[in-house]
Order: C-alpha cells, then structure tokens, then sequence
C-alpha cells in the first residue's frame, strides 16, 4: 500500500515526514497494523524480523497520541544504547514536537519531563520514576515496549515484567505496543496484554541462512563455494565478502576471542582498501589511540587493526571507541567488525553478512552452554541493509560436516524457543515487593499476590499458593531488616525501606551496607562494602594479592547470615575493591588491564556503578547516624581517579585527574596557589594560554 493511500487513518504529519525520508510504500506488517486497529488504540504485539518496519508502527501510534489526543507517548527499552539511536532519530525527523530523553540518575524525578509529549526512556528509569511518584503518568496516551523478548532474560527482564503490569494498573487505557523480532510463544505473550499479535515473516531484505563447511557454504537447498584461498574459515568468509564489495560483522562468546577474531583478519581486509579509504582509516585510528588521556594496549590495538579496516567492538572499549567503530562501519569504510553478542541487541548496525562463530559460551554457574535459537536469531537479523544489498547472508562455522547438520538441526531448521517470566525468584521479587510496600502502590499480601498473578509469570503458571509462600517469606525478611512494618496486616515501610526503594538497590545490599557501615574503617573497607553487592556485578578478576589481604577484612561478614547465602565469592568483590583502590590511587588504565583484565570501558562501568553505591550507602548513613565524611571523599575521587591531595584542584573545570597531578607535581597544590604571584605563567607553561586561561577565570567563584 501506498503511503499516501493511508488518507485521514495517519496524521498527516507522519506522511509529510516519511516522504520527506524516501518511504513511500508501507510494509506488509504496517499495513496488517493498520488492520488490527492501531490508529484506533488496539494494544498490539509486533512480532516480525529486524528492518520489517517495527519501529514506523510504533511512530505511527505515537504521533497519533500526541498529535491527535493530544497526550504523552513513552518508548521503552532495556538497553541505553538502543534508547538514545531511537532519541536521536525522532529528534532528527520531527523537529518541532518536545521530545525527551530520560536515562540516567536513578535517584532523580526528573520533573522536566512534564512539559515532553514524546519521553524516550530505559526500563529502569522508567520503573525508578514511578517509584519517586512521577506526577505526568496519567497523561501517558501510549506506550511502545521494544525488545519485548528480553522478558525471558534473568537480568532486565524481571524488571521489565513488573514495569508492564503496573503501567497496565496505573493508566489502563494507555495503548501498549510491544516490539519484538525473536519470539517464539508469540500468541501467549499477546494474550498477556490483552493484545493483537502481528506475526509476520517479512523482510525488506530476503535473508540466506547457512552453514559453512570447509570453502563452501550448506544453505540447505544449495551450496555456494567461498571464493578466496584462505583456509581458516572466518578469512575465507572475509574473503568472499570483500570480493562481493561488502561488509561482514563476526559474532564472538567472548571479548578476548572478538580481539583475537580481529587480529586473524587484518592483514586479508587491508588489501581490499581503497587508498581513499586509507587515509580515512588513519584519521579513524587516531580518534580511537587518543580517545583516553593514556593509551592501553588495548587502545594501541584496535587502532593498528581500525587502520586495516578491521576492528572489534565490546563493553570493554572507551564510549568514543565504539563511537569511532560504529561510525566508521555504517560509512562502509571499516569493513568488518568482531563484535561480542551485545552488538545484536544494540545499535542499529546491519551488513550483508553476518557470521556467528561462537554457538557455545561459559556461563559461571552453568559451564558451557550453547546459546539459545532465538539469541542466534536476532544475530541474524542484522543480515542484509535495505537499500544496499539484495539479500543479506547468516552463516554459521562448522567443524566438518557431521557438525554442520547438528547445526542445521538446532539453529537453521529449529523454531523459535518459547519466553519463559524469570520473576518468579526470591531475591528478584524482593526488590519489587518492597517498592510496592513504599510507593503505597500496594499494601497488603492478599493484594501483592492478586498483582503478580495479573504479571506474565502468573499469566504462565497462576500458581496463588505458590506466590502467596513466596511474598510471605520476603515480607517476614523485610520486616526483621526494618524496612517494613505491618499493622493488621497492613503493610508500611519505614523510613529506610522507603528510601532503599527509592535508591534502587537490593533491600540485601542495603542490610549489607547498614550492617557493615560502623564498621568501617579504611578506604579499602569501604570499597568492600559497596563492591559486595549484586549492583556491582561483573566483579573483577580474583588475584592472589586478594586471597592474601582478604584475610584483614573477612571479618566484615561475620553475623551477616542473609548474605551469606547471597554471596557467591568473596574474594571477588574484594578483588574488585582492590582494583578500585588502585584507581583511587591514579593507577592508569594499562596497569589495571594487565593487574585485572579490567578494560577501559569496564574501569568506566565500574568506576560509574561504584559512585551509585557510594551515593547510596552515604544516603543511608545518615538515616543510620553514621559520619558520612569518608564516603564523601570517595565518591570524588572515584569520579576522578585522584588520590586526596588533589581534591582541592579537581573543584576546578578544565582539571581532571591529570592536570591535577601536573599542577600538583609543579608546585601548585591547591586552588589558593594559584592565586600566588608567578602561578599564571607557570599554568601557561604546562596547559597553553587557552586552557590557562578557563582555569584562571574561576577563581572568583571557587
């Protein structure tokens, strides 16, 4: 169908913008929406392949909100990343509507997003807001909930569940679209919410899959050989791709097989580049060398391999890095990329081939596990750019040929898995409960157990007496922690209760941390305590310098019984703790890589975690009456990687971690030195009048 053919069912705003963008046509799965009553508020359950027009289905229904009943649209989603493209994207192409971006300070109302009609928001930003009280939520016409399969991830998913049940209960007339490519009870899942399921199987881009075996490739009703000359496989896939001029992106388990992908690579890629291409590329490398103040190893790496037009892309890389990586990829002037599996939830990142090498990842707890169909299958979704390529290919790497049909058989050939509600764990339930108890969203467990059985887990399994056992057993916990109480049968939470809540940490953290704040007494204690909790999740790397030391602070965890049993290994948040204090003490990236295995985009996830803990246990400390000063100071000098001599210098703007140490090193040592005659010229000296300058002008102020 035409467009334009959609008449006066779309405001005629979402057709000028589309032209204006070169869509002309709907796509089947927008038209089938249209059917299903879309624009007239029908809640419905998206499920069709990557590129099929999701996203154009939920523009649709959320400019019809805000410009027709003149209320506000939400778009949803776990994954900051995939948040902000979507931001920015709506920005570019409706200029002239309030459209806001919430995904960040978790302790924060953010009452500003009262005067946005269109709020693009994280999952836990989301669930946070309404614990604070958001006072804009009933002038929420529609919600769009994308990735809706991420339900069946034990991480996000919980959280994502109960944000859906409660926004049914508290706006029930808000329309819910739900977006997913990889969902395998479909029909179950739109039975939930009351929904129309869209199932669709269409794509823009007809997608080959197949399995390589040897130099060629099984697609199951042909084969077609690689050209190359290359044995390794993954080269002979990068071969064969680079002669069809077009890219390819490798799906690793791990970041070090990701690098090492990368490493095996380089050589064969460089020899397709253009030498237009190479000078773009060596400008490239040098955004990704100078992206920290000191190179890592790692930095060096991916610079060598970004200037061969290969690179690889993981959680360890800088932000800037993966900027560099995903800019230059999308241009088509970096020609493969080896990324780990985040990439295929992420940034929208599609080539015309896509590889998974690694079926097969270790997971702690449960060894080694083949990843599930659906998994695979969203990776394979980033096959094939519409515009670009005719068709797009997902291959995967076999051993020899009785491996390539075992493949075939549990990936190519499979149906989708079904998503399975992973709420139904206590120390999952725990959090939930008790921000229901505060918010007064609910307060009595006759009324939490009728609430979670409305959730997809009791939608799957309306198990009452086995919930009621559950919610009885945390809310006796809650309450011996002090963070309920309950008159006849009516529940309360205290003060504590009610700010744990509001701070969005596991209650058994926030008993940690309570239990073990006056025992405190040095800065390494005081990173034990927050880098022992779930919040700090992935811990580092156990050292032996840590089995030694820990011996002077295991006695932190003596009487607390409820962690015990929560606590996995102590050895490794006390690890954590360790590297955190070496960071504290300007130990740069490189050392902390090589020491840890700590990469400069996980020093940055962790060094951000431990600010929130920090924040936090500070916030706690004084409902409990104990001195905050210690946590104060730790929180600055996490933030900037200082010992506490410069604290006095980093007030400043324009000094961070390094001109501090300069200055310091150089005779100035605090703020008032800089007023001392000769001061001016010796800053000049060291930074250049420009940056002199902007640290002199503040003086007034500080």
């Amino acid at each position: 169908m035409f467009l334009k053919n959609a008449g006066s069912s779309l405001p005629k705003e979402v057709v000028e913008s589309a032209e204006l963008r070169g869509i002309t046509l709907l796509t089947p799965p927008q038209e089938l929406a249209l059917k299903k009553g879309l624009m007239s508020g029908s809640n419905i359950v998206v499920a069709a392949p990557t590129a099929s027009g999701k996203t154009f289905i939920a523009e649709m229904a959320m400019l019809r909100t805000v410009l027709w009943d003149k209320k506000k649209a939400l778009y949803i989603a776990p994954m900051r990343a995939l948040v902000s493209e979507k931001y920015s994207d709506m920005k570019k192409d409706y200029p002239y509507l309030h459209i806001a971006m919430s995904i960040g300070d978790l302790d924060a109302l953010d009452h500003w997003l009262d005067n946005y009609d269109v709020i693009f928001v994280s999952t836990e930003k989301l669930d946070s807001l309404i614990r604070h009280g958001v006072p804009w939520l009933d002038s929420v016409g529609c919600v769009v909930v994308d990735e809706l399969h991420m339900l069946g991830e034990y991480g996000r998913g919980p959280t994502l569940e109960v944000l859906i049940t409660k926004l049914r209960k508290l706006i029930p007339r808000s329309q819910i679209i739900s977006l997913s490519a990889t969902i395998g009870n479909a029909k179950e899942l739109a039975d939930w919410l009351d929904a129309e399921l869209l199932s669709s199987d269409f794509r823009p881009v007809p997608l080959e899959k197949g399995v390589v075996v040897n130099d060629f490739i099984n697609f199951g009703d042909h084969e077609e050989v690689l050209s190359g000359s290359a044995e390794m496989p993954e080269v002979r896939i990068a071969q064969d791709t680079l002669h069809k001029k077009k890219q390819v992106l490798f799906f690793y388990s791990t970041k070090r097989n990701a690098e090492a992908g990368a490493e095996r690579l380089a050589e064969e890629v460089s020899k397709s580049l253009t030498p237009e291409e190479k000078a773009a590329l060596e400008e490239a490398g040098v955004e990704v060398l100078s992206a920290l103040g000191k190179p890592t190893s790692q930095c060096e790496k991916l610079a060598r391999f970004v200037k061969c037009g290969v690179a690889f892309h993981h959680a360890g890389l800088a932000n800037q890095q993966r900027g560099v990586v995903e800019d230059y990829f999308k241009r088509g002037i970096i020609k493969t990329v080896c990324s780990t599996t985040t990439l295929g939830f992420g940034v929208n990142m599609p080539a015309h081939t896509v590889v998974v090498r690694d079926t097969i990842r270790y997971s702690e707890g449960a060894g080694s596990v083949h990843l599930g169909v659906n998994e695979v299958m969203q990776l394979f979704g980033r096959a094939g750019r519409p515009k670009y390529d005719k068709y797009g290919r997902a291959l995967l790497i076999s051993k020899n040929a009785e491996d390539a049909k075992n493949l075939f058989r549990r990936y190519i050939t499979a149906d989708l898995e079904p998503i399975y509600s992973q709420l139904g764990v206590m120390p999952v339930l725990r959090t939930h409960v008790l921000s229901f108890i505060a918010t007064d969203f609910l307060s009595m467990e006759d009324s939490i157990t009728a609430f979670l059985l409305q959730s997809f887990y009791g939608h799957q399994h309306g198990s009452e007496g086995e919930l009621h056992r559950i919610i009885n057993s945390i809310l006796e916990e809650l309450e011996e922690w002090g963070f309920i109480h309950h008159t006849n049968g009516t529940y309360k939470a205290t003060r504590i209760g009610s700010r744990v809540s509001e701070l969005y940490i596991d209650p058994v953290s926030a008993k940690w941390i309570i239990d073990t704040l006056p025992k405190v007494s040095d800065d390494i204690s005081c990173l034990f305590m927050i880098t022992n909790t779930m919040e700090m999740k992935p811990y580092s790397k156990a050292t032996e310098e840590a089995e030694e030391r820990f011996i002077k602070y295991g006695s932190l965890l003596e009487g607390q019984g409820a962690y015990d049993s929560y606590l996995y290994d102590p050895i490794k948040p006390f690890s954590t703790a360790l590297m955190l204090n070496e960071w504290i003490s300007e130990k740069g990236e490189q050392e902390l890589l090589v020491k840890y295995h700590e990469t400069p985009g996980s020093i940055f996830t962790k060094t951000n975690n431990a600010d929130w803990m920090l924040y936090s246990s500070t916030e706690l400390a004084r409902l409990v009456r104990v001195n905050t000063n210690k946590l104060l100071e730790l929180r600055v000098r996490m933030r900037y990687g200082i010992k506490k001599e410069l604290l006095d210098l980093v007030r400043l703007e324009q000094v961070g971690r390094v001109r501090a140490r300069t200055m310091f090193n150089s005779g100035i040592k605090t703020v008032e030195d800089l007023r001392k005659q000769g001061s001016s010229i010796k800053l000049e000296r060291l930074f250049g009048k420009e940056v002199s300058a902007k640290i002199l002008s503040q003086l007034g102020s500080v």
